[in-house]
């Protein structure tokens, strides 16, 4: 398939819904997770079970934390996120659905209620019991030279980065909003995305099955290309750098 027949359907979309994978992120340079090289190829995952009940899980997520050991923050947003943006800019995309944590759909200008994280953001924390939002840069000296491991401001309870660790239970608010996003496209747009990890990947399936088109750009195949009205296996900058502006034009 060409870039021509997504062009023209974004052009023809009157809704999309932008659905964005690590596959939108490596070309920050910011790994994947799954793959040789990946970040669960070099170092294993924290069970949020184990967050909760073992000091050093805690402390060992809190050392990868100020680290950088999983490099999921300070990089800067790519070419396709700051397409993704226009699309969101220009009113033909309604919402960014992401499975990232790197805070760069934010950074490259997409307003934050048009993001929709299922997996949580890496660039900031929360207190387990009370929800308060907490800073990274406002534990690290305390932790890296005295070793305190953070606790809330208000209530003491534990505090852990914002991001949905394994085993730990999918944030609800963010799941409503992205089914309502998919129940209300003409168009699904997955940007890097293997479809692989569940509930995340029930959404293009869900927006196919109401009747919108499917469109899935991801260097390798997936299981929903056979639904999938446009399938690129191409660069996401590349093809986007190409095809929106065409699109936004028309």
């Amino acid at each position: 398939m060409s870039r021509d027949a997504l062009t023209h359907l974004l052009r023809d979309a009157r809704r999309v819904v932008v659905f964005t994978g690590a596959g939108i992120s490596t070309e920050s340079g910011i790994a994947d997770f799954r793959s040789p090289g990946g970040v669960w190829s070099r170092m294993k995952p924290i069970y949020f079970q184990d967050f909760v009940t073992h000091e050093a899980s805690r402390r060992e997520a809190w050392s990868r934390v100020y680290s950088g050991a999983a490099g999921w923050t300070g990089r800067a947003p790519n070419v396709g996120h700051l397409q993704v943006a226009a699309l969101i800019a220009a009113g033909k995309a309604s919402s960014v659905i992401t499975q990232n944590v790197d805070n760069l759909h934010q950074a490259s200008g997409v307003p934050e209620d048009q993001v929709i994280e299922l997996h949580g953001n890496a660039s900031y924390a929360t207190c387990l019991d009370c929800g308060l939002r907490h800073e990274l840069a406002d534990f690290e000296r305390a932790f890296m030279e005295d070793g305190i491991i953070p606790r809330c401001r208000e209530c003491a309870g534990l505090v852990k980065s914002a991001t949905i660790s394994f085993g730990q239970s999918m944030p609800q608010g963010p799941m409503r909003r992205a089914q309502a996003e998919t129940e209300a496209c003409d168009l699904f747009l997955v940007l890097g995305s293997s479809l692989v990890v569940h509930p995340a990947a029930a959404f293009p399936a869900i927006a196919a099955r109401r009747g919108a088109k499917l469109a899935i750009v991801n260097r390798e195949p997936t299981d929903l290309d056979g639904f999938a009205a446009v399938v690129l296996h191409d660069e996401i900058g590349p093809t986007l750098s190409q095809v929106v502006p065409a699109a936004l034009a028309g």
